[in-house]
């Protein structure tokens, strides 16, 4: 008896392989978080402090941090109705003297993470939304190696993010996430935990 219905897309769609998705990417590849993830992060990283959310589209993580006292800015290249200022985070030339967390745009998330870590102190953080696939690649590969996470924490629950923030359209996903935490003038091994 089989376990599995589809077809060869559904395969690639399981994958999150954007040129197999079921409908167009969002044009600014905006993908909102389910507010559960910012939760998550909270309880493993409990330090994090001074945040700068620098993709917050709707605010759905900007708002939980918030609520805990942990916020300092939210931007976004869109005004999507949050956020202090709308800007392009991959342009700007300033330092931030916190932590700076995000689900980056994912086609772009290489280039957030490089642009985070030039903006922070040693000793603050950049922590990360990402596909488990994130780990994947020769480029990738290179660029671990060069700029070690410290903590990969993969979620072992399905966390939603949903086009356009609509969760009421895309109730559920087939998609594998971790919070990928650096720590600037971290130089180790990363360390592979597993959360909720």
């Amino acid at each position: 008896m089989k376990d599995w219905t589809g077809n060869r897309n559904s395969t690639f769609t399981c994958l999150a392989a954007s040129n197999h998705a079921l409908g167009d990417r969002e044009k600014n590849d905006y993908y909102a978080t389910d507010p559960i993830a910012a939760e998550i992060l909270l309880k493993v990283e409990p330090e994090l402090n001074n945040i700068w959310e620098c993709a917050c589209g709707e605010g759905h993580l900007a708002k939980v941090f918030d609520k805990a006292g942990k916020l300092a800015l939210s931007t976004d290249l869109v005004d999507r109705g949050f956020g202090d200022t709308f800007i392009d985070f991959l342009n700007i030339d300033r330092y931030w003297y916190g932590d700076i967390v995000t689900n980056p745009p994912y086609k772009y998330a290489k280039e957030f993470i490089e642009q985070a870590l030039s903006l922070i102190n040693t000793g603050h953080k950049v922590c990360m939304f990402l596909k488990i696939q994130f780990l994947e690649g020769k480029a990738r590969k290179d660029f671990f190696e060069k700029n070690p996470p410290k903590t990969i924490y993969v979620s072992s629950s399905r966390i939603n993010c949903a086009k356009n923030g609509e969760f009421e359209k895309y109730p559920s996903s087939a998609v594998a996430y971790a919070w990928f935490v650096w720590e600037k003038g971290f130089a180790g091994k990363p360390t592979i935990e597993w959360i909720n």
